[in-house]
């Protein structure tokens, strides 16, 4: 079994992790990329065999952890559902189930406390980065695949859990 972790967005990106909390030894995808080199990059595994969690965010006005609030444009939400409805649109052809995750939900898992509690959201990303780093000391971890390795390991532990 293969797990996918996605974090839509600008500066999101998909990333894998086999069933012994392994991540995959390929870069993630970033979702800047086009929808081809998307799709192509989820075909190199068997999605026979695959499951995901996908971030479940919103366009429009955004809370963040620490109650900040801020607005996307009009062109930003369009370009940031296009991309999700595209992801979406890949696992629903190739069969992949997956579950939709709130931030909240997923990031509880790891015990970091908030974003307020870390002292604002470039903090609070710093401490998801250092967490993906601690479990993956071998693997390349940057702002772009941590929250997606992260999320890979929460669908790996916590998003089925038979």
């Amino acid at each position: 079994m293969i797990y996918f972790g996605i974090d839509p967005g600008k500066s999101g990106s998909v990333s894998a992790i086999w069933d012994d909390g392994t991540p995959w030894d390929g870069r993630s995808c970033p979702l800047d990329a086009t929808g081809k080199d998307v799709a192509d990059w989820f075909h190199q595994f068997d999605l026979h065999r695959a499951k995901a969690a996908l971030e479940k965010v919103h366009a429009g006005v955004f809370g963040g952890r620490g109650g900040e609030q801020r607005s996307m444009g009009v062109t930003s939400a369009f370009t940031f559902g296009q991309s999700y409805g595209h992801i979406q649109g890949v696992l629903d052809a190739n069969e992949v189930p997956y579950v939709l995750v709130t931030p909240q939900e997923w990031q509880k898992a790891y015990s970091l406390g908030t974003s307020k509690q870390a002292g604002g959201k470039t903090a609070y990303k710093n401490k998801l980065k250092a967490e993906a780093q601690r479990r993956w000391p071998f693997v390349k971890i940057t702002h772009r695949n941590a929250d997606s390795l992260l999320l890979a390991e929460w669908a790996r532990t916590h998003g089925w859990r038979n």
